[in-house]
């Protein structure tokens, strides 16, 4: 059972984020480069560098605006050693290989200019060896005032490689913050209101969040919710978010369980329509409505392997992917560069380097992509918590059929998943009433009489029926 709905932020309703590893999306300042960097477009490695960089996010917004985006979830951003800054060792402070502070709130600045929205991500539970704290402890061990913000088993501080402290599954470069210390608690919520009262960002997207105790998540959710009530919070929960979506932890969480019954169903093809269809339903009906209209729907992330990869490259499976993401409950969320057909194996591989050059695009998968973000704009049905199966039948056709939105601005979605071409029967939609019923990807019309609707779904094809305006 669901549990009570409570507010979310309603900006995220409608929104369609882009997720951008900074290190690898585009190179606005070469001069700020870290010593040593390999070329643009170099195979990805976990100790390599290739200078993305704030300003080239800035330099690109319109490239997202073009796309349909409206928000950006930023992997760290904060000083680190390692390129993807999880190993954070200055909270305050944008890592100098992506520019400044300054230039990060000019960058939000433009963004919101345009219309996107900005939220980071942050390592509440780790740090890197470098932070200041426990450093002091790896200086003055048991007589540094910090001994108490991390868990040590003794003194003197020992490690990386074999550390006698309490650190992220036993990486001893991430030493484990003691929450249940107040200076703790107040150092993050120092760091909280800088990020968000300074420099305005609309959210946070929370690292191994299931690692952190939930009264500490109550606290900080109440600070966030204070400084700004619209704020979204988002965790890293890789399995069932149940337990933080109750209205005192997170607004969403990372839909990976989506996500992978996606993966299941296109990609690799190794569950049917009427278990996907009854699968996403029992997910849908374990959250509130606005909890779903905000859930984290990902593809893939800097975790996972890339789509396209998982689909062994065939396209198809990756727009109908696009197409059902972008016509379900909750927030879209494009990884960088799968747009234009970006493929990588896990981390490192799928942090790759965007390539600007559009000749190496997949112009016409960049294309759907884009058309399937303007339809989802222009239809609040879309963007609504209504969903309802229509048809999933193994046995009949194997097409996946859902309705969004209810009266007469409701949509109906088709989905056929093989390579058979299909002609569906359904009832014609009673809210149609005797509007004309087209296709609006293509525009075509669609035919129906004595209350039926008769619809070719070719192979591979997906159809978003709705009245013509």
């Amino acid at each position: 059972m669901a549990a009570a709905d409570f507010p979310t932020p309603r900006w995220v309703h409608d929104a369609i984020f882009y997720h951008i590893f900074p290190e690898r999306f585009a190179n606005g300042d070469p001069s700020n480069d870290p010593e040593g960097a390999v070329p643009w477009g170099s195979e990805p490695r976990e100790d390599t560098f290739m200078g993305g960089d704030l300003r080239g996010i800035m330099d690109h917004l319109d490239y997202l605006v073009d796309l349909g985006v409206t928000a950006i979830y930023l992997n760290p951003i904060f000083k680190a050693r390692s390129n993807h800054k999880y190993d954070h060792a200055d909270y305050m402070t944008v890592d100098p290989h992506f520019g400044t502070n300054e230039l990060m709130k000019e960058f939000v600045r433009q963004a919101h200019a345009t219309g996107i929205r900005i939220i980071l991500d942050i390592s509440q539970n780790h740090c890197g060896r470098e932070f200041f704290a426990f450093q002091d402890v790896v200086e003055k061990g048991a007589n540094s005032p910090y001994r108490n913000w991390y868990h040590f088993d003794g003194f003197p501080v020992a490690g990386p490689e074999n550390p006698n402290y309490r650190c992220w599954w036993g990486f001893g470069t991430l030493p484990e913050f003691n929450h249940d210390n107040p200076e703790v608690r107040e150092y993050f919520w120092r760091v909280t209101r800088y990020w968000m009262e300074e420099v305005g960002i609309d959210g946070w997207r929370l690292d191994v969040a299931n690692e952190l105790p939930h009264d500490y998540w109550r606290a900080w959710r109440e600070l966030v919710k204070g400084i700004n009530p619209d704020a979204y919070i988002v965790g890293e929960i890789w399995g069932d978010g149940s337990p933080w979506l109750k209205g005192d932890n997170f607004d969403a969480v990372m839909n990976y369980v989506w996500r992978d019954l996606v993966v299941d169903y296109f990609a690799e093809h190794s569950i049917g329509t009427e278990k996907f269809a009854r699968s996403i339903r029992e997910l849908l009906d374990r959250h509130p409505p606005s909890v779903n209209k905000a859930m984290f729907n990902m593809l893939g992330s800097h975790d996972t392997p890339r789509f396209l990869t998982v689909a062994k490259g065939r396209r198809e499976r990756l727009m109908l992917a696009f197409f059902f993401q972008m016509t379900y409950v909750g927030a879209p969320v494009i990884y960088y560069g799968d747009e234009v057909g970006m493929m990588g194996e896990r981390d490192p591989g799928c942090r790759g380097a965007f390539p600007w050059d559009p000749n190496a695009w997949d112009v016409e998968l960049r294309n759907w992509v884009r058309r399937l973000a303007r339809l989802r704009h222009a239809h609040a049905a879309l963007r609504s918590a209504e969903f309802a199966t229509v048809i999933a039948d193994d046995g009949r056709t194997g097409v996946y059929g859902y309705r969004r939105g209810q009266g007469r601005d409701a949509l109906i979605a088709l989905i056929n998943n093989a390579p058979e071409g299909q002609r569906i029967t359904l009832s014609a939609p009673e809210w149609h009433a005797g509007d004309e019923l087209v296709d609006l990807i293509t525009e075509r019309p669609l035919e129906f009489e004595g209350g039926e609707l008769f619809v070719r779904v070719e192979p591979w094809q997906a159809l978003l029926i709705g009245r013509r305006k």
